[in-house]
Order: C-alpha cells, then sequence, then structure tokens
C-alpha cells in the first residue's frame, strides 16, 4: 500500500510537467532557453532555501552542483531548446529515450540488474509515445532532436545518481539544494550568451511563476521523494506520462486533433507504465524471498 502511495505522489510530477511545452509555447518569449531555465530554478530554489534555512555540508557541496547542473542547468536548456525547435510532442518523443538510459546507467552505477521486460516496456512506452505525438505533419528539426536526447542523458543521469547519492535529509532540503545550484550555474551563462528579455506581459508572468512555483519546486520535492523511497528504474519509466499530459493538453486547450491512432498510443504507453510496475514489484518480490530464506534457520 506505501509503494502504491509512493508511486502515485511520484506519478503527479512527470503528469505537471507534460504542461512545460505548453506554457513555454504559448505564455513565454521565444528565443531565451537559457534565462528561461534559469529564471525557472533560481528563484524557486532560493524560496525554498528561505524555508528550509539549511545549506549543503562537507561533500554535498559538489554533490549538490552536479546533480542540479543533470537536473536543471544542462536538463533544463537542453528542454527548452528542443521545445522551441520541434512541436512539444516531438520534443516529448525523443526525451523518451530517459527509461531505457536509466535502465543501463543504473547497471553501471548501481548493480541494478537488467530485465529484459523491462527494456519490452520502455521500448513499447517509446512506441506508444511515437503513435501519440508523431504525425506525417510533424517537424523533425536536427537540432532540436540532439537536444532533447542530450537533455534525456543528462536528466537520466542525474536520477541514477540522485538514488546514489540519498542525502540524510529532507526531499524538500535536497530540492532546494539541486535548484539553487542548477540556477546559480546558469545565471552567467545567460547573461552571457543571451540578450536582456523584452519587456514581460502579465502572460509571461504567469508562465515563469507557473514553471518554478510548480513545475520546479512542487514537482521535484515529489520527484525526489519517490527516488529516495523506490529504484530510478521504477520511477523513471514515470516519464512517459509527461508527453500524454502533453498531448491531452494540447486537445483540450489548442483544440489539436486527437485521432484513433493516438488513442491507440495512449493506451500502449499507459501499458508500459503498468508493465514496468509489475516487473519492478516481481523483483522486489523475489529478493525479499531470498532474504528470508536466508534468513531462515536449516
Amino acid at each position: 500500500m506505501n509503494r502504491n502511495f509512493d508511486l502515485l505522489l511520484t506519478a503527479i510530477a512527470p503528469a505537471i510537467w507534460g504542461s512545460t511545452y505548453l506554457v513555454t509555447t504559448q505564455l513565454l518569449p521565444a528565443g531565451y532557453p537559457l534565462t528561461v531555465a534559469m529564471l525557472r530554478a533560481l528563484p524557486a530554489g532560493l524560496l525554498l532555501l528561505l524555508i528550509v534555512r539549511r545549506l549543503p555540508h562537507g561533500g554535498w557541496w559538489l554533490k549538490s552542483l552536479v546533480l542540479g547542473a543533470l537536473h536543471f542547468s544542462v536538463f533544463w536548456w537542453l528542454l527548452f531548446i528542443s521545445a522551441y525547435r520541434l512541436p512539444g510532442g516531438v520534443a516529448a518523443t525523443v526525451g523518451a529515450v530517459q527509461p531505457l538510459i536509466v535502465i543501463v546507467l543504473a547497471r553501471l552505477l548501481l548493480g541494478s540488474p537488467i530485465r529484459s521486460l523491462s527494456i519490452v516496456a520502455a521500448i513499447a512506452g517509446i512506441g506508444g509515445v511515437a503513435l501519440l505525438i508523431l504525425t506525417p505533419n510533424a517537424t523533425l528539426d536536427p537540432i532540436g532532436i540532439i537536444a532533447g536526447i542530450g537533455g534525456a542523458f543528462s536528466m537520466a543521469a542525474g536520477t541514477v545518481l540522485s538514488r546514489r547519492w540519498r542525502p540524510d535529509v529532507s526531499p524538500l532540503t535536497f530540492t532546494a539544494w539541486q535548484l539553487t545550484a542548477g540556477g546559480v550555474l546558469l545565471l552567467p551563462v545567460a547573461l552571457l550568451l543571451e540578450p536582456p528579455l523584452p519587456h514581460l506581459t502579465g502572460a509571461n508572468i504567469l508562465g515563469f511563476a507557473y514553471l518554478g512555483l510548480i513545475g520546479a519546486a512542487l514537482t521535484y520535492i515529489l520527484w525526489f521523494r519517490g527516488l529516495s523511497r523506490l529504484e530510478p528504474s521504477v520511477v523513471s519509466p514515470l516519464g512517459f506520462l509527461s508527453p500524454t499530459t502533453a498531448v491531452i493538453l494540447g486537445w483540450a486547450v489548442l483544440g489539436q486533433q486527437l485521432n484513433s491512432m493516438q488513442m491507440f498510443g495512449i493506451v500502449i504507453v499507459l501499458g508500459s507504465v503498468w508493465l514496468s510496475q509489475r516487473v519492478q514489484q516481481g523483483l522486489a518480490a523475489q529478493t525479499l524471498a531470498q532474504s528470508l530464506s536466508k534468513g531462515t534457520p536449516s
């Protein structure tokens, strides 16, 4: 029961992240990926630091910088490049390779086993997202695709390392450290490489506030909480919910068409998430049984 609650709570994060594409294209000024990423991370991180009033200690200064760079500086920069240069759904499809990358990195860094059904579930999820998103009119910009793949690798590495470097602090504090570190790393790069933002409209301010408070602070608290309780290979497939949300929002808010193939894609995506969780539940049960058998006197 607790595990299912953890899964449900963690799944809220990628479901909300699916709105990033809509908010970016509809509410934010175009052409400022570094500045947008910095303004999403730094204010939210500083706000959380004011709440928790606790700074990193010892080796966590460096680890926070590394994780902040992977989760926010690099990932969000590439995410916004991808979102600007590709239709939201195409950007989400490219990013859907993340669960496969997590499986490999978890094996290399955590020693987690690679199960064939996990690979099948990840590939099925990518296929479902492709059916959900890719239409004959989809624009496949090479730079956008490269940025999407790079962002998926960055997020996957951060996901696995967050599990390996679990701190003895709350998810709220862990999120504050990483958001602040990511924003600080982005600040000089944004100032050097991008022009000042134009005069912000009310819609721009609303978009920045949503991405910072809801799309960053709240969701990453839930995400890091999940990573502290669940394996990366359990958490990562939940990311397939992000493109699903993106497509549903495009249909509901922008009036985009949703055909039968896309509906079938939604079914496949949800099925792949279910299969990945069943595989991990079976692995957890097997590990528990082996542990109990070893502890039973002969």
